[in-house]
């Protein structure tokens, strides 16, 4: 078995560790036999949308996502919607995420096109959403998975999900989506946008293995379960950012 990830702009968006979810899914792969491969890919560079199993776009401040926004709608856009729409795995977080909806408002009102992939708007508003978040996923309790979701969030962007988008998390503290409607993140078909950094995926393992197992299914594999792995150390931090106040 192999898993094949596009990691896109690695040199533009990476705050708050964010390649630690890609470090994440390379060893709970390698730990389980799973082969592996990690291709970076950004601005002049093609993507294809049947190319990869998995593709992770990370965080970035507003001067990095700036310089890509013309490579991305221009270039790559169009395949990234088939890739999407045809059920490739996505984790996007942060900035990355934000791409992903129709648009992101400036303070000044100035707004900055997105894809449109997903039925959502980001608006920028004075003051930063910033710490520790806990939230829990009836997504991941439809999988018979974990449903805690913790991670570190600070962003200005406030998104509003549209009225058919399902949110990936209901907020138990901190502030998610805006802080007002107690959503985190967003799930549609098996792409997964969220604001939590620090990183993702190491402190949510469930999740990690929710996006192999559902990338090797996507490729016929006739897999029933995943492999245990001994998760002690991420779990005594998950428990330690739960009960944090």
């Amino acid at each position: 078995m192999k898993l094949k990830i596009c990691h896109l702009y690695p040199d533009l968006l990476n705050l708050y560790g964010d390649r630690g979810n890609l470090i994440t899914l390379e060893r709970r792969c390698y730990w389980r036999g799973i082969e592996c491969e990690i291709e970076p890919i950004s601005i002049g560079q093609s993507f294809r949308h049947d190319a990869y199993d998995i593709v992770f776009m990370g965080g970035g401040q507003d001067h990095e996502q700036n310089l890509l926004f013309n490579d991305l709608f221009e270039h790559k856009g169009p395949q990234l919607r088939q890739a999407v729409e045809s059920d490739v795995v996505f984790l996007c977080v942060c900035g990355g995420y934000q791409l992903l909806g129709h648009y992101y408002e400036e303070q000044n009102g100035e707004r900055a096109e997105g894809l449109g992939i997903i039925d959502f708007h980001t608006k920028a508003e004075p003051g930063r959403i910033i710490g520790d978040i806990v939230a829990e996923s009836d997504f991941l309790r439809s999988q018979q998975l974990d449903p805690i979701l913790v991670g570190f969030e600070n962003h200005a962007g406030r998104t509003w999900l549209g009225s058919g988008v399902q949110p990936l998390a209901r907020v138990v503290k901190g502030g998610g989506n805006n802080g007002s409607d107690s959503t985190e993140g967003v799930i549609y078909r098996h792409t997964i946008g969220t604001y939590m950094h620090g990183s993702f995926l190491p402190k949510n393992p469930a999740m990690a293995d929710w996006m192999i197992s559902t990338a090797l299914q996507r490729q016929g594999q006739n897999l029933q379960k995943l492999p245990e792995i001994d998760d002690e150390l991420a779990e005594n931090a998950r428990k330690y950012i739960q009960t944090c106040k």
